[in-house]
């Protein structure tokens, strides 16, 4: 069993927290007010979205209607934000002894290998949603950290999923290991396929960056290399369609 240590906020944690986070976009928006864990400041909406969203989740925080041109003066450039905004808090960086609670049921987690894109990882957050992963976890650096693109990718997976920083991928796999995961590097050159890999043991699946893949320290801290068998007229997969490949057929 690992030792419980709480996580040192980044500077980038503290300056957010300072500043205020902007969230946009309906299902980020309806997200973040449905989740206990997450402290908001202010929201901005729509007429349109505040009668969607309605009085039960408005009720607690201070809300603003604003007219559309006002949206594009708060957040970035090309926002899709929908009528939705809202400045809030990061949420509290969480432990996996934190978020790995005991079950009956296997348990599944997500392992990212500095996939830096926040909409790679939003796409997968949205997927470890669909699919009950019990939490995704990333290295605090060369990683997408909390944004509003990344939630916005997520559509309310960032607020559903937990999002655990580690500071080394590696240790992080040694303690799933010690927990009794089963450890699968998902990589093109893997030694078998990922559907034979499966088994009733509780799971961590790891992906590395569609650039340079898993780092070997880090596939030297799996049990097993597997790939998704795919045509050879294409070289790979997306990493975020190959994490959605990988958590069905993990999960059937």
């Amino acid at each position: 069993m690992t030792q419980n240590h709480k996580p040192r906020p980044r500077p980038s944690d503290l300056a957010r927290a300072r500043s205020g986070l902007w969230l946009y976009g309906l299902h980020a928006v309806r997200a973040a007010l449905s989740n206990p864990r997450r402290k908001v400041l202010r929201a901005v909406l729509s007429e349109r979205v505040a009668r969607e969203l309605g009085p039960r989740l408005l009720a607690q925080v201070r809300y603003e209607i604003a007219p559309p041109d006002a949206f594009d003066r708060l957040l970035p450039k090309g926002s899709v934000h929908q009528g939705a905004a809202l400045n809030c808090e990061p949420l509290e960086r969480r432990s996996l002894d934190d978020v790995l609670v005991d079950s009956p049921a296997r348990r599944l987690v997500l392992v990212l290998d500095q996939i830096a894109d926040p909409h790679n990882t939003g796409a997968i957050l949205r997927s470890a949603a669909a699919f009950s992963v019990a939490a995704v976890v990333v290295q605090d650096r060369h990683s997408a950290p909390e944004s509003g693109a990344l939630a916005k990718a997520a559509s309310g997976a960032l607020d559903l999923v937990p999002y655990v920083e580690v500071v080394n991928i590696a240790r992080a796999l040694d303690a799933l290991g010690d927990r009794g995961f089963f450890r699968i590097a998902l990589a093109g050159d893997g030694d078998a396929a990922l559907r034979d890999c499966v088994s009733d043991r509780d799971i961590a699946l790891v992906l590395g960056s569609e650039g340079s893949g898993i780092r070997r320290l880090v596939r030297e801290h799996c049990d097993q290399i597997a790939h998704i068998p795919i045509s050879s007229q294409m070289e790979s997969l997306n990493v975020s369609n190959a994490a959605a490949i990988a958590l069905y057929e993990v999960r059937r």
